[in-house]
């Protein structure tokens, strides 16, 4: 009888542990991710996919690991784990190590809404986006380091701010007057600046923080974009078919762009007056599509500073001033169309 007790009783540790790893299982990041995507929004169309793109950065850290990883960064002990950290984690820890850092550096949130950086061919008229036209795709790839979100358990659990860089140094064993110093102050200070008359931002390091600040701006019925993939950058393309968002009205959206930081990191910010579009992108020679990208149409207001860029394509106060493509692996995020019968 005894010996049955026990065996009995190691059974049930084997059980008890068993369960306990799947119910690990079930908390990791984007388990939690896709669990705060379906109580938060609440889209009234509800054939809306869950956006496999903002899923797809999720963290990768397992369930365990995120846990630990989150108590050493309430106890300001992640620098002690910094490696595991950053491989567990999928971060950009060594920054110093990338060929083009100066160059990205040099021009991150180019594709910005403010038009911090233009390069030629950025901008077209919105009479542009119509089927059988062909216009000069400007260079929309992602050039940023592939990183993930960090969960919002870890995230806010570390500094951020230009008054603390010297304890984001020392987690991420940056060294002084490095590159990847300049990266973070950079970063920092873009996040910290004052947003433009009645703008909102917000700089978002957690996919529930880029929810949460879309959700302020928008409401819960949202969806959010973005261009499938950097196909037909630097070429002549064919506009395929167009269909306006919210049935091409004049409409409020948010903008999210990469920027540069060890882990992914967006900077987000309310865009009023704008009419956005999804545009099947076709090879202008086999007509075979190659893209499905997102434009957003911009107003122009006599409040606004345009570049000349974009004045040569503005008409005047009011009215539409110019039309972009959103990058790869940028995002908008716009209020989500009702079903129609």
């Amino acid at each position: 009888m005894a010996l049955l007790l026990l065996v009995l009783f190691f059974s049930y540790l084997t059980v008890g542990s068993a369960s306990a790893s799947a119910g690990e299982s079930l908390s990791t990041p984007k388990s939690n991710l896709i669990q705060y995507w379906n109580k938060e929004v609440r889209n009234n169309n509800h054939a809306i996919a869950k956006p496999t793109f903002l899923l797809s950065k999720a963290s990768p850290l397992s369930a365990v690991d995120s846990a630990r990883f989150s108590e050493l960064a309430a106890e300001n002990a992640l620098s002690s784990q910094f490696l595991a950290f950053c491989a567990s984690a999928n971060l950009f820890c060594f920054p110093d190590s990338s060929p083009n850092l100066e160059e990205l550096i040099t021009h991150t949130g180019a594709f910005a809404d403010a038009s911090g950086w233009v390069q030629s061919g950025i901008f077209f008229r919105e009479s542009m986006l119509k089927k059988g036209k062909v216009l000069s795709m400007p260079d929309i790839k992602d050039k940023m380091p592939k990183r993930s979100f960090l969960p919002r358990s870890i995230s806010s659990k570390l500094p951020f701010s230009t008054s603390k860089v010297s304890e984001l140094k020392k987690i991420f064993h940056v060294d002084d007057n490095s590159t990847a110093e300049t990266m973070i102050v950079k970063t920092l200070s873009e996040c910290e600046s004052a947003p433009s008359p009645g703008e909102t931002k917000q700089c978002v390091g957690s996919a529930e923080d880029m929810i949460d600040f879309a959700i302020s701006v928008l409401g819960r019925n949202i969806v959010v974009r973005s261009t499938e993939n950097f196909k037909g950058s630097k070429q002549n393309i064919m506009i395929g078919s167009v269909e306006g968002i919210n049935g091409g009205k004049v409409t409020q959206m948010v903008s999210c762009h990469q920027t540069l930081f060890p882990y992914l990191l967006y900077h987000c910010h309310s865009v009023p007056k704008v009419r956005v579009y999804e545009v099947d992108i076709l090879d202008p020679n086999s007509k075979a599509k190659i893209n499905h990208g997102v434009a957003s149409c911009h107003m122009h207001t006599s409040d606004s500073n345009p570049n000349q860029a974009e004045l040569t394509i503005a008409s005047g106060p009011g009215q539409i001033k110019a039309c972009h493509w959103v990058v790869e692996n940028h995002l908008i995020w716009t209020v989500a169309d009702l079903l129609t019968s």
